[in-house]
């Protein structure tokens, strides 16, 4: 098959979270499996420092037309990438710019223009560049693309054949924008009612998606479950319920090229579940690196690794952090991202410097050490659609304490000491006494050696590559794809006279 995927982020070249990893890692197995995947992303500042040399365009100029005014685009062929194909969407006005979103903590005020002209690029380029079977739309950012299909492009000869499918990283972030957008983008205001675009009086993108896309997907089964209901849907629940029979949880799967204890060369020594000499290292270079020097080896380290907001639990982490750090435990963390949160971790440090160290930053090779000299690790998440961190720490031998939600319930198994069976640490309920139960339940099971060895090899030796959650992926197209030429289409359909 051919696939297009169009997100906001991928890396190498842009990342603020998981997105960017899933995007990078699933096409190039995709790509193993036999089919051909193109990948579009804007260029943003950070995205043009990977352009070596003058950028090749394959499109010069495309116009992307406005209300009042028209944009010029161009579509710099970044060429074939672990067999996938790369394009960048070329427009310096609205994406050579330091941030994706926005300044931290705010978004840019055109934001609905930066993704709505990347949506249409996107489909304009692929009708020169090679229209896919499947386009596979990531996120509120790429979200318009079903909506075009199905209304200013749906007697597009060129496109009849082509379906979509949206994943959905994250429900709670869903680009709503003021009703004028719907004309602004050049949309029909048929599309603005309340069982299409429109969500409490505004044009919201992710809710487009859902509507108009052939097949929908998100990133856990128990987060597919959980987004029906109106605890976790962010008041998109009625339409994800709606559309549940078209609704598929992929757990996310981690790319072992990049983390792996075994290989990794950001960490100070190797290691394997079948040699974990290499870990105590790991663990020694982490503290220094993090000026930690007097934590002894009894003392279990705790590891965060995060970006710094409510969803994460920090919540209930700070009503047990002065009891966490009277244990008998050294904490490291690192993030950014609220500054109520960035300042709560600083005074958390600031308090007790003697085993608790924060770096209020992001930085790749800090969190591959944090990974791997970490002997725990804490994500007590509100939600967590999938989750990575706990995915690399089970690769890394670093027990995960988690919250049963979404992605974390999905890859951590309970620990039962009796058995030798399970993998981490979860609790159920949203508290932090529940909290801080787990992170002593994990210390009293850290002074076992011989047993915390056995628990460390259970994680390592589970499989969350790529592989599995590709070929799932691949049976999702093949029914969109299917179900485009088989079946009409949906009286959601909408001919735009634009």
């Amino acid at each position: 098959m051919q696939i297009t995927f169009a997100a906001s982020e991928c890396t190498p070249f842009a990342k603020t979270g998981g997105l960017a990893d899933v995007v990078g890692a699933l096409p190039r197995e995709l790509v193993k499996l036999g089919h051909n995947v193109t990948v579009f992303l804007p260029i943003y500042a950070r995205v043009r420092r990977h352009i070596e040399g003058e950028p090749r365009y394959a499109i010069q100029s495309l116009t992307i037309p406005f209300r009042s005014y028209n944009r010029f685009v161009g579509v710099v062929d970044a060429g074939l990438r672990d067999g996938v194909q790369y394009y960048f969407i070329d427009c310096p006005e609205l994406f050579d710019r330091k941030e994706l979103y926005g300044p931290r903590g705010a978004d840019y005020t055109d934001n609905a223009e930066r993704f709505g002209l990347f949506c249409r690029a996107v489909i304009e380029a692929s009708k020169r560049l090679g229209v896919p079977h499947v386009f596979h739309v990531h996120d509120w950012q790429a979200a318009l693309i079903p909506v075009y299909l199905r209304t200013t492009y749906l007697a597009d000869p060129d496109l009849r054949g082509a379906a979509s499918v949206l994943t959905i990283h994250n429900a709670a972030y869903q680009g709503a924008f003021p009703p004028k957008t719907t004309e602004e983008l050049l949309l029909p205001w048929e599309v603005f009612t309340m069982d299409k675009l429109e969500q409490y009086d505004h044009f919201n993108f992710l809710k487009g998606g859902v509507v108009f896309s052939d097949l929908l997907t998100t990133v856990s089964k128990k987060y597919a479950e959980e987004i029906q209901t109106p605890a976790f849907g962010e008041q998109l629940d009625g339409i994800l319920l709606k559309r549940a029979a078209d609704l598929h949880g992929i757990l996310n799967g981690v790319d072992y090229a990049l983390w792996n204890p075994a290989t990794d060369g950001n960490l100070a020594a190797h290691y394997t579940p079948e040699d974990l000499e290499g870990k105590r290292a790991c663990r020694a270079d982490l503290l220094h690196a993090f000026g930690l020097e007097n934590v002894p080896e009894a003392s279990p380290v705790i590891g965060i690794v995060s970006r710094f907001a409510k969803q994460k639990g920090f919540d209930i982490l700070a009503e047990i952090a002065e009891e966490i750090a009277e244990r008998d435990v050294a904490v490291v963390a690192l993030g950014t991202h609220d500054p109520y949160y960035e300042n709560l971790f600083r005074g958390w440090a600031f308090r007790h410097p003697a085993n608790i160290a924060v770096q209020i930053r992001y930085d790749e090779a800090l969190a591959h050490k944090i990974e791997a000299g970490s002997d725990m690790f804490l994500m007590p998440s509100h939600y967590e659609p999938c989750g990575l961190n706990q995915i690399y720490s089970l690769k890394y031998g670093t027990v995960p304490i988690v919250r049963a939600t979404g992605g974390l319930d999905d890859t951590i198994e309970e620990w039962d000491a009796k058995k030798g069976t399970g993998t981490g640490f979860k609790f159920e309920g949203f508290d932090s006494k529940d909290l801080l139960a787990e992170i002593d339940r994990a210390i009293e099971a850290f002074r076992d050696k011989k047993s915390w060895t056995e628990l460390m090899r259970n994680g390592m030796t589970r499989d969350h590559s790529w592989s599995g959650p590709a070929k799932e992926y691949v049976r999702v197209y093949e029914e969109a794809a299917r179900r485009k030429v088989e079946e009409p289409l949906r009286n959601t359909a909408i001919v735009s006279s634009c």
